[in-house]
């Protein structure tokens, strides 16, 4: 099965290269961990910010210890990201083993005035028996599920419908893991006021868990370059091949072509002229739409017309060569042409431009996930 094949290459690539003491957990995170442990039990609130693509893999391990479910809140960001139906299965799950979930955007107005309303709300039932008119939240999670910009997103919509004035407070925005480095607090709301506490992201010091390590890798969480963007890149191609997601793009498909942009590169891949011609002709901006289009309608058909199992690790082979063309990657060295690409899909993924998964199975419910690995 190439998906576990490739997941535990790339779990124990992981594993090898922070090995020798060069891994995430450095002095920062070790530190960033004791003053979030001594401030769980200070704060009414705790919420747990995941990756809604991973409801599992992105859980906060610092948790596990501390706090007690009536104080904590499991927030699913980047739900734009994911399947919605199996999103919903997992919250129904987690409602069903007594823990309280919420499914948000960060990015999108209309989904952080729904949460900032839910909030008040689950502050009202906590505050009933309590006449202190401040609740203070504390924002944890692993590095890179959007902590930061569901913060700064609370504050400023908060500051909005209170009418309030002045200079807007942010917290550190980044792609990259690991760019928040102190604990900020932001006002989100007043009568009564509610003050929101944003944390560095923590993972623990080893993830044993190869499957684990992976889709942190792949969604972003750990670094690329601990596991390698070409590895990363064919897992997904894994993932996608096995899924539904790529049957979708059906429409961008047309058989009455004499061939696709993708085939007749991989035919005119031995001359760098017409590489450069293309390159000349069509932008290099993969984030395009056409390009997305054209990189969609060649994933389509190579999927749909391999002549074997899905599961064939050919299949991955072929579909890194045909992105050359669809993404009109300058037909150089094979090894470099392939880290472009590598690069450009996972960027795609990430995006959400590729299609909505969630990699994760609900526990003794295997077929409420994308993979099973």
């Amino acid at each position: 099965m190439a998906t576990a094949t490739l997941a535990r290459q790339i779990g124990r690539a992981i594993t090898n290269s922070t090995s020798a003491g060069n891994g995430w957990f450095n002095p920062h995170m070790a530190a960033a961990s004791r003053a979030i442990a001594e401030r769980i039990p200070l704060v009414d609130l705790v919420l747990e910010v995941r990756d809604s693509r991973i409801p599992f893999s992105s859980e906060f391990d610092l948790l596990r210890n501390y706090t007690p479910l009536s104080k904590r809140i499991i927030l699913f960001n980047k739900m734009d990201l994911a399947n919605r139906s199996q999103l919903k299965d997992w919250m129904k799950y987690l409602k069903q083993n007594n823990r309280v979930s919420y499914g948000v955007n960060a990015h999108n107005n209309e989904s952080i005035q729904q949460l900032l309303n839910f909030l008040q709300a689950q502050v009202r039932k906590l505050k009933k028996a309590d006449h202190c008119n401040t609740t203070t939240i504390l924002l944890v999670g692993i590095p890179n599920v959007g902590k930061s910009a569901l913060a700064n997103s609370l504050h400023r919509i908060g500051r909005i419908s209170a009418a309030e004035k002045g200079k807007l407070k942010c917290a550190t925005v980044s792609s990259h893991p690991g760019e928040t480095k102190n604990i900020s607090s932001l006002k989100i709301a007043s009568h009564p006021n509610i003050y929101v506490l944003d944390t560095p992201g923590v993972l623990p010091p080893h993830i044993s868990d190869d499957d684990v390590c992976t889709k942190l890798a792949l969604t972003g969480t750990i670094r690329d370059s601990f596991a390698g963007e070409k590895e990363l890149a064919q897992y997904f191609l894994a993932i996608l091949n096995r899924s539904d997601e790529y049957k979708k793009w059906a429409k961008f498909s047309n058989s009455e072509n004499e061939g696709s942009l993708a085939n007749k590169y991989i035919e005119s891949s031995t001359s760098s002229e017409i590489g450069m011609k293309r390159k000349n002709e069509y932008p290099t901006d993969h984030t395009q739409d056409f390009i997305v289009h054209e990189v969609r309608k060649t994933l389509f058909e190579m999927i749909s017309s391999f002549d074997g199992d899905v599961e064939d690790e050919r299949l991955i082979k072929e579909e890194i060569k045909a992105m050359g063309g669809a993404f009109h990657v300058p037909l150089e060295s094979e090894e470099d042409a392939e880290n472009k690409v590598a690069a450009k899909l996972l960027n795609l993924f990430r995006t959400g431009r590729l299609g909505h998964y969630i990699l994760d199975c609900i526990p003794r419910k295997l077929q409420s996930c994308a993979i099973s690995v």
